[in-house]
């Protein structure tokens, strides 16, 4: 006997069905993974923002928060190394500090209600509307939140820039091998102001346009 298996063709609407089923099925797996799930899941398809953990170095970040450090001093218009101090007046400084761009600061937590991030200091690698993601100097990548909590940083009180530097021309990074007197703004001179995150709590893009109205008191 001669047994013959003739196998029948899959028609078009069950191959449709098929495909259908497979992308309802997938559809259920990604609502059950949440919105940070999703996010994950798609951040390279979707240009979203990605991080490897392995590439939390502090040192490999110094370059940004050097060009952090020219920022704040074309901002700011801060006077020379040689020339003298100048008092930073609060209302000339904290409108430009709103909407000033923090990806390369160093931050600390100085309050909060959340216990286990008190004292968590680093360079801001990546801000979003409710957290600031940090890299410490024990190369570990923290997320901090904003909400309930008192941020303290540090902007420099003499200009980083060069004397013969011009505002249309590109801020230069420092390269760390000719400036080993100043790693950090910590090891400078410097002043610290306080950074409330609940008042705090939108993108840096956001913050460019909008109008922030003063307030008396601000509790944690």
């Amino acid at each position: 006997m001669l047994l013959l298996d003739n196998a029948t063709k899959e028609s078009r609407l069950k191959k449709e069905r098929d495909a259908k089923r497979v992308k309802v099925r997938a559809a259920k797996e990604r609502k059950k993974l949440g919105v940070l799930g999703r996010r994950q899941g798609t951040a390279r398809g979707m240009g979203l923002w990605g991080f490897d953990e392995s590439q939390a170095k502090f040192a490999l970040f110094l370059p940004l928060h050097h060009l952090w450090l020219g920022y704040m001093s074309e901002l700011l218009n801060l006077p020379q190394l040689g020339g003298a101090p100048r008092a930073l007046s609060g209302a000339a400084i904290h409108p430009k500090l709103l909407k000033a761009d923090f990806h390369g600061s160093i931050i600390r937590v100085h309050q909060t209600k959340n216990t286990a991030i008190l004292g968590i200091s680093g360079i801001v690698i990546h801000e979003t509307e409710g957290t600031f993601k940090v890299v410490t100097k024990e190369n570990k990548l923290k997320v901090l939140p904003k909400q309930n909590s008192v941020f303290t940083f540090a902007i420099p009180v003499h200009s980083t820039l060069p004397a013969t530097h011009d505002v249309n021309s590109p801020l230069p990074i420092p390269s760390l091998e000719v400036n080993k007197e100043l790693k950090t703004v910590l090891d400078g001179a410097h002043a610290l102001l306080e950074l409330h995150g609940n008042q705090f709590c939108f993108r840096a893009a956001d913050r460019a346009g909008r109008k922030f109205k003063a307030k008396e008191s601000i509790e944690l």
